[in-house]
């Protein structure tokens, strides 16, 4: 894991912490698995389903993932345009 998902992890985990200040780290830890409808332990939680779940977990639930929404393109000629490197 790279330095920089450690510190977005920690960026995320910390607000939503300190509102359960009175869970330790892995009891915080299995309640955003829950939540995010993970199946199984701890150990099989990838860190990117902990990010994306801290971060889109006051999103409405049809909002689109910030790093998919940078890149949605309205017009599909603009799209194309894109693709071959014209606009």
């Amino acid at each position: 894991m790279s330095c920089h998902k450690i510190n977005e992890l920690f960026e995320l985990l910390g607000p939503e912490w300190n509102k359960e200040a009175h869970l330790n780290l892995v009891e915080i830890l299995q309640k955003l698995a829950d939540e995010a409808g993970h199946q199984g332990g701890l150990a099989t939680l990838s860190d990117d389903t902990l990010i994306y779940h801290l971060k889109m977990k006051g999103e409405a639930k049809d909002a689109m993932i910030p790093g998919i929404a940078k890149d949605v393109v309205p017009d599909f000629k603009e799209a194309m345009l894109r693709a071959r490197g014209i606009k």
